[in-house]
């Protein structure tokens, strides 16, 4: 007897979704130092393979707002997943193939971020469209599991690599690969709702973007973006330079208890959001984010600083998933191109912040703590955003 799949099944194949896009983006870091020894590419070259990835995620996020719909939802997520498959076997096929490694890399590379790219736009109004109660649970659930990824990626290769030795990444990667193939299987079979309710309006793009409170969450999912990688990114930095910790202790224990911490604090409110306010989770979120900051930089015992890390991890937890359920329960109608523009809204957000850090950091030295103590606007101007949100949110429930 054939088991039938309802909207449960469609929103575990959802959070394996994000697993596959932590994949994609957290398991070729990993490999930047083989790359340079065994292929002979320069550190330079290597840093592009992260911009590549990056650019293409923005490129698609901005083609989703108007081809996602065309397209529907079933091929493009199922598409999605192909190509996070397809450039995880290119990564450990084409080198051996390509005269040029690092070309035949960057193949790899642009090609899953695609993937990445869509499963991003894609996985978040998928769980929204679900007929089943909270919601706002679900949506940060969901993303919890991008932080579960993460921390699985990191560890489960750490450990292969100890085993079988670095040299055998390659079938690290195709392993890995077979989690986006046996996903686009699931998606073939779950169901997938409309995304606009029956007797709902869809709103135009035009429309959308005359609205005050689209362009709040615009802000609250840039801001979110940069709250959390202005630490995520510097936080194996932050360890090597304050608990002085060799490079490969500290690209392991920061990030992965930033991630973690992060984690945390998705699956609590996934759990408990029955009895949590999310408007309040979130204002007092910003508060701790900002106290995480002011933590981290000003703070003269290095340890208590780096448990500031963890903090902002916790903290921002909410953050990006909890920017979209306010979208969604605000902006009625909204579709494909509201999450699409929030997603994009985000990554810049994602790079402007470290970027931000590092060039304050620069400006004094490359004292990372001046970078982070400066970075604190992020925080500050979330702070007031959300205030002023709460203010006006009575004027435009839809």
């Amino acid at each position: 007897m054939k088991c039938k799949m309802n909207y449960n099944n469609t929103i575990y194949a959802c959070f394996i979704g994000y697993i596959v896009q932590a994949i994609v983006n957290n398991f070729v870091p990993l490999l930047f130092l083989t790359f340079h020894s065994t292929y002979d590419i320069s550190i330079d070259k290597i840093t592009m393979l992260v911009t590549f990835n990056f650019i293409v995620q923005l490129v698609i996020d901005l083609l989703s707002v108007k081809l996602i719909d065309k397209i529907g939802y079933r091929i493009s997520v199922i598409m999605a997943h192909i190509f996070s498959a397809v450039g995880l076997i290119g990564l450990a096929v084409l080198p051996e193939v390509f005269f040029d490694k690092f070309l035949a890399i960057l193949i790899s590379v642009i090609i899953y971020a695609v993937g990445g790219g869509l499963i991003e736009v894609l996985v978040s109004p998928i769980v929204e469209s679900c007929p089943t109660e909270r919601k706002d649970a679900a949506m940060s659930l969901l993303h919890s599991f991008y932080c579960w990824g993460h921390v699985g990626v990191v560890l489960i290769s750490t450990l292969f690599f100890m085993l079988f030795g670095i040299d055998n990444w390659r079938f690290m990667t195709l392993v890995w690969a077979i989690v986006p193939i046996m996903n686009s299987l699931f998606f073939i079979k779950v169901p997938i709702a409309p995304l606009i309710k029956e007797g709902e309006k869809k709103l135009e793009l035009k429309e959308i973007l005359k609205l005050k409170t689209f362009w709040i969450m615009i802000l609250l999912m840039f801001l979110a973006g940069s709250c959390e990688q202005s630490v995520s990114q510097w936080a194996s930095a932050y360890a090597e330079s304050q608990l002085n910790l060799s490079k490969s202790i500290g690209d392991l224990l920061g990030p992965l208890m930033f991630a973690a911490m992060m984690g945390i604090s998705r699956a609590y409110y996934g759990k408990c959001s029955e009895k949590i306010n999310l408007d309040k989770f979130m204002f007092i979120s910003s508060i701790l984010c900002f106290a995480s900051y002011i933590c981290i930089s000003l703070c003269p015992v290095p340890f208590i600083g780096f448990i500031g890390c963890g903090l902002c991890g916790l903290s921002v937890g909410i953050l990006w998933p909890g920017t979209f359920s306010m979208a969604s329960e605000t902006i009625k109608g909204g579709g494909t191109a509201m999450f699409a523009l929030l997603a994009l809204a985000g990554d810049l957000g994602c790079s402007m912040g470290p970027t931000y850090v590092g060039l304050m950091s620069g400006a004094f030295n490359d004292d990372l703590k001046k970078g982070i103590l400066l970075a604190v606007i992020f925080p500050a101007v979330l702070i007031v955003t959300l205030i002023y949100f709460n203010k006006i949110k009575s004027e435009y429930n839809r």
